[in-house]
């Protein structure tokens, strides 16, 4: 009996090794470890709550209190994807006047576009442009007599991840003031729990402003200026709440404020109202709607609903923990990898492509852009989150006809989908964004990352449609050269944009996109019990390898001085996305790759690259097992690889937010962890030389 009760010890000691040696990340210790914390008020410093639809973004005081001093640092925004809107138009321009026709192929192709001589078309399409435009809901701060940035004294502020709360502490004027603030996940709602000595005197309030849009290509949104172009009514209030009314031009929508205790609102001024408090502790909540609302909102129920919605987002999907690593970095990696989850679920998680600067500010006017949405959304389902992606797929049914009419204008196919737009899908005139390309494959990619995340017909059935149509533009697009028997790319500007369009032909990752999309359209056919379309057979066999000169790959065909000119060696090295984003093809050698890597690392114009340059880069170096170039893109010290203490991606004045750097972080961490089909090496983006130990769970392999 008792060799049986050692041999069952031993087993358990075996195993319960075997389970210790695997491991399970202590995903709250990682959490918490990265939690932003912030002890000055500074401009860049601002930290945001939010649900993916709507965000909040507040400054040291745990509100919106000093919008002017954080204006061009993180702007305190408050924006969601329903709230838009458009200047009038009183010279009732029209779409048509801002189309301008090109010849790239012997016909005809009309382009919306912008126009540098004056006229009425150069003012269509500004307008096209502008409108309509993503609005600010309101700024929620604190209010007291003469208040400034500099008497916030002592401030500790943390932004805990596991509850998705801002917990705040500061000194005013001798007193402690502490907030808690949270978004709450499902609903619009901004809820604050406050406490202060202050509030019970009535020597601090909390204010309510409302500002007119700006219009500006990229800013917070806010024109304090014009008080006579908007209106704000208090509808209704009674003891415990009160719902305003407001309405710029043609767009109207509510805002619903509830407070738990003792206090009173006023209008100080247009557009200004002022809750003031008499107790110490005090709740208040707002409710950002379209349509009118009756029902109040209990602050304690924000903030658990929020807190049990962090904690399983946390618990389940995707994690890595770097704590085991000597690397130089390891930390600063993990705190990167941490806070771009948290970022993108509450700024790119919505029911449309978000902005590159999300919920924040506007950039672009707060308009999406598609090329974009691949660095937005392909890691939702590469961290086993497929359904934050799959938020924003929906809205390309809704888009699609707008994408087929821009398709049969230009005389082609299917539905061309286009570069920058918003919720109405309506094409932004641009002299480049009209002739992007890149954007097209998009949807299959990620259609096909869902399907892989659930592999039923229920998927192939909701997508397919899509799919096809996306596919038979690009089939319809690509020219057939007699002369030298193959298929061309022309009439495009490449993810590189510093080429020309009446000049590029066959950029490389345009050309192993079209290969790589053209050929899971076909297997989607095949999976849906269709045949084979010959037609994009042909196309996929017939597409030409990419051009190379001394073994270096060109930015394109005709681009025969890529490494002579400096504007062929600025902005995106996209070729690297051709085997990095994309999987090895037969268009490609490896061995000209890794020279063209090479050069580019070693001589490439890195100031003029993007946040998502340095992933791209990662991700074709861990393709061509390159360990070391992997880790360093990551984080090479270049300034659009900054990320702040927010974990904000950095690039310049104008773009103090990119999430799009921080979502290809995450993708090319993924593909760094779990590797790609086909690959056999375990975590093959990290050096295997013992100083990068990472553990991770619940990753999906890459194409």
């Amino acid at each position: 009996m008792k060799y049986w009760f050692l041999i069952v010890l031993l087993i358990g000691v075996f195993f319960g090794c075997k389970e210790e040696e695997v491991g399970k990340i202590d995903r709250y210790a990682l959490v918490k470890r990265n939690s932003p914390l912030v002890t000055e008020v500074e401009e860049l410093s601002a930290l945001s709550v939010g649900n993916g639809n709507f965000a909040v973004t507040v400054d040291a005081t745990g509100l919106q209190t000093f919008p002017d001093f954080y204006a061009k640092g993180m702007p305190l925004g408050t924006q969601s994807q329903w709230g838009w809107h458009s200047f009038p138009n009183p010279e009732n321009f029209r779409f048509e006047e801002t189309l301008k026709d090109y010849d790239f192929r012997g016909k005809p192709e009309p382009y919306s576009v912008q126009f540098g001589e004056p006229g009425r078309s150069k003012d269509a399409a500004n307008w096209f442009r502008v409108n309509p435009h993503r609005l600010h809901l309101g700024y929620v701060g604190f209010e007291a007599e003469g208040l400034r940035p500099s008497d916030i004294q002592d401030p500790h502020q943390e932004l805990d991840l596991w509850n998705g709360t801002i917990r705040s502490r500061f000194v005013l004027n001798g007193d402690s003031v502490a907030v808690k603030t949270a978004v709450d996940p499902n609903r619009d709602v901004l809820a604050a729990a406050l406490s202060s000595p202050l509030l019970e005197r009535g020597e601090l309030g909390i204010s309510f402003r409302f500002p007119y849009p700006s219009g500006q290509h990229a800013d917070d949104a806010t024109d304090w200026s014009v008080p006579e172009k908007h209106l704000t009514i208090l509808v209704e209030q009674d003891a415990q709440s009160a719902l305003l009314k407001r309405t710029l031009d043609e767009a109207v929508y509510y805002v619903r404020i509830s407070w738990e205790g003792k206090a009173s609102l006023r209008e100080k001024e247009a557009h200004y109202f002022v809750l003031e408090p008499a107790q110490k502790d005090f709740s208040f909540s707002c409710v950002f709607v379209e349509e009118p609302v009756k029902e109040d909102v209990e602050v304690e129920m924000v903030l658990s609903d929020a807190s049990d919605y962090w904690q399983q987002f946390w618990k389940n999907g995707g994690a890595v923990d770097f704590s085991g690593s000597t690397a130089a970095g390891a930390k600063e990696l993990e705190r990167r990898v941490v806070l771009s989850q948290y970022l993108m679920a509450i700024q790119s998680a919505g029911m449309y492509p978000p902005q590159e600067t999300g919920l924040t500010y506007n950039s672009w006017y707060g308009k999406f852009h598609l090329e974009m949405h691949w660095w937005h959304g392909v890691h939702f389902a590469l961290w086993g989150r497929p359904e934050l992606l799959e938020r924003s797929m929906d809205w390309y049914a809704e888009a699609y006809p707008m994408a087929k009419e821009i398709a049969e204008r230009q005389g082609f196919k299917g539905c061309r989908w286009m570069k920058m737009t918003d919720p109405s899908a309506t094409e932004a005139p641009s002299g480049v964004g009209s002739f992007l390309i890149w954007q097209q494959p998009h949807f299959i990619y990620m259609a096909e990352l869902l399907y892989r995340s659930s592999p039923t017909p229920e998927v192939l059935e909701k997508y397919g449609f899509l799919v096809e149509a996306t596919a038979a533009f690009m089939a319809s697009f690509a020219d057939y050269d007699m002369m030298e028997g193959r298929y061309i790319l022309q009439g495009v500007i490449p993810a590189q944009e510093t080429l020309r369009a009446v000049e590029t032909i066959n950029p490389p990752f345009e050309l192993s996109y079209w290969h790589y999309g053209l050929s899971v359209a076909q297997k989607w056919r095949e999976r849906a019990g269709k045949a084979r379309r010959v037609q994009w057979d042909e196309i996929i066999d017939k597409l030409p390898p990419l051009a190379e000169l001394d073994g270096l790959y060109l930015a394109s065909e005709d681009a025969v001085d890529t490494y002579k000119d400096i504007r062929f060696t600025s902005d995106h090295p996209a070729v690297l996305g051709a085997m990095g984003m994309l999987p090895q093809n037969n268009l490609i050698r490896t061995d000209y790759m890794q020279n063209t890597l090479d050069w580019i690392w070693d001589n490439w114009n890195w100031g003029k690259t993007w946040g998502w340059d340095y992933p791209m880069t990662a991700m074709n170096a861990a393709r061509l097992g390159d360990r070391e170039k992997a880790v360093g893109a990551l984080l090479m010290d270049k300034r659009t690889n900054t990320y702040l203490i927010s974990g904000h991606n950095y690039q310049d004045a104008r773009l103090r937010v990119y999430l799009p750097g921080n979502g290809g972080l995450l993708t090319a961490v993924a593909m760094m962890c779990a590797g790609w089909d086909g690959n056999e090496l375990p975590t093959p983006g990290f050096p295997d030389d013992g100083s990068w130990k990472v553990v991770w769970e619940d990753l999906m392999v890459m194409p």
